[in-house]
């Protein structure tokens, strides 16, 4: 994880500081020693009051020799001195060195994640879109290379961010994109969602990769590059405003459904490939899904990708299909038991 921007600059003034504070004590520490013969115990001590300016009495009588070298000391750290504390209290007082920990702990929880999703660009799109993942339990990492972005994200303990650039191979390494199961870009421009499909295309061609797009010719270059589904939210928004006037309470209707969690209906998409094998010698409706479960299956992904909405009860339904099922957590639970034969 990289430190940009203003914390960057400031750990290259610690760095500055600290060496030039080290060079002077370490001449310090040779002049006493060649010039008075003092131990090495007697030059540290020395050196410290001597740049320090504390007032203390000298260890032994100085030479005049030692005077003027203690002069010239005095002269040239004083404002180095100066500058490194001033530097130290400000890189404390500015948060860098709790951001350099926090990111820290960051980088230890993201090398470990396996399964996750990656979430490129903390706008408006990508602020919605961690919001439902992490609604749905999904380990989420953002990436977003605006610091004032970064320290909105930092305030919450639970996000797990990278601060880089995601066109850049090094920035998906960190976030391990070769493990992830999902990339969502969501950057506003497009040619920079083009760039981080095809980067993280090559790096992980098993990932499902969703992109948001402003342009409609921009469409079939995203697919072209890798991914898997483009979303164009203005066009979304446009269709929805028109829903809500030609069909208001279907719209209401749906958002209901969909966002409703705990112990309240909600739509699940369930895999079949576990399925018991006895269930694909029965129709749906010999499964009496909904008297044994109370669940209901509203909908079907078959094999060739196509949808069934509605499925009729003579439907067979086999171990390479998703079904889309309508029920409380109980209920989809006692369908999950029955799908796997249990």
């Amino acid at each position: 994880m990289r430190t940009k921007g203003l914390g960057k600059e400031n750990f290259k003034s610690i760095y500055v500081s600290f060496g030039l504070l080290m060079m002077i004590v370490i001449s310090g520490i040779i002049g006493f020693i060649l010039i008075e013969g003092f131990t090495f115990s007697e030059a540290f001590f020395m050196t410290i009051i001597t740049i320090s300016t504390v007032g203390f009495r000298e260890v032994h009588p100085l030479s005049e020799l030692g005077q003027f070298f203690t002069a010239f000391l005095i002269v040239i750290s004083f404002g180095i001195f100066a500058y490194a504390v001033t530097t130290l209290a400000r890189y404390i007082v500015d948060g860098v060195l709790r951001n350099y920990i926090k990111d820290n702990k960051v980088k230890t929880k993201i090398e470990k994640l396996n399964n996750h999703v990656i979430v490129v660009g903390y706008g408006r799109n990508g602020k919605q879109a961690i919001e439902e993942l992490r609604r749905h339990k999904f380990k989420v990492v953002v990436i977003d290379q605006k610091e004032p972005i970064i320290e909105k994200i930092r305030e919450d303990a639970n996000l797990l961010y990278i601060h880089g650039d995601a066109t850049q191979d090094e920035t998906l390494m960190d976030a391990r994109i070769e493990k992830a199961r999902a990339l969502i870009t969501a950057l506003p421009n497009d040619a920079d969602n083009l760039f981080v499909v095809l980067t993280a295309k090559t790096m992980n061609p098993k990932i499902t990769i969703i992109s948001r797009a402003s342009n409609f010719n921009s469409d079939r270059k995203l697919r072209s590059a890798g991914a898997t589904n483009v979303i164009m939210p203005d066009k979304i928004g446009g269709q929805r405003m028109a829903k809500l006037v030609a069909q208001p309470d279907i719209v209401d209707f749906v958002e209901f459904v969909m966002i409703r969690e705990g112990e309240e209906e909600y739509i699940e998409e369930i895999s079949c490939k576990e399925m018991s094998p006895q269930l694909t010698e029965k129709t749906i409706g010999e499964w009496s899904i909904r008297s044994t479960t109370g669940a209901n299956i509203i909908g079907i992904k078959t094999a060739d990708n196509n949808y069934i909405v509605n499925p009729s009860p003579k439907v067979h339904i086999t171990s390479n299909d998703q079904i889309f099922v309508l029920g409380n957590p109980d209920q989809i639970k006692s369908l999950k038991k029955v799908l796997l034969g249990g």
